[in-house]
């Protein structure tokens, strides 16, 4: 049981760093974090 926890959570992980790094070359660096300087802001 474990071990399907830690694949599932390599998986997510895997995709969240795919998502970041789409994001940054469809906008470049400096909307990519612009965009994550923004999301800060607005959670705190």
């Amino acid at each position: 049981m474990p071990s399907v926890l830690l694949w599932a959570g390599a998986a997510i992980g895997g995709l969240a760093v795919i998502g970041a790094l789409a994001l940054w070359f469809h906008y470049g660096s400096q909307v990519f974090f612009e965009m994550i300087r923004t999301g800060f802001a607005a959670c705190f």
